[in-house]
């Protein structure tokens, strides 16, 4: 399996999961693509400073050749396999009230001390 065969997998797994694991449906909301749109260039400008100074390099044979501001073209499926997945994880372990504080015996400021 090489590089854009993961990357693919990858990106089908997470919409694949949104849509009917997870059940959150991000991809129709228009917060995950504004916050798609904030960390696209970033990840671009990443991808141009790593791959331009052959800081990462990719086998030809392991890409399809697609290169979007120096990137790989799998660089941006898997990149947004990422936040999707992460953004799914959040909102799924939210709703199930996942603690948020980790020390259980926490006091409520509003609440008088003894």
């Amino acid at each position: 399996m090489n590089y854009s065969d993961i990357a693919i997998t990858a990106f089908a797994v997470a919409v694949m999961a949104d849509l009917f694991l997870f059940k959150n449906s991000l991809l129709t909301r228009p917060a995950f693509w504004t916050s798609y749109a904030i960390i696209l260039p970033f990840q671009f400008l990443t991808n141009w400073w790593l791959t331009s100074r052959n800081i990462v390099m990719y086998s030809p044979d392991a890409i399809v050749g697609l290169r979007i501001f120096s990137a790989p073209a799998e660089d941006l499926l898997f990149g947004f396999a990422l936040l999707l997945g992460t953004m799914d994880m959040w909102e799924f372990w939210g709703r199930r009230g996942m603690q948020q504080d980790p020390r259980p015996n926490k006091k409520n400021k509003n609440e008088p001390s003894n």
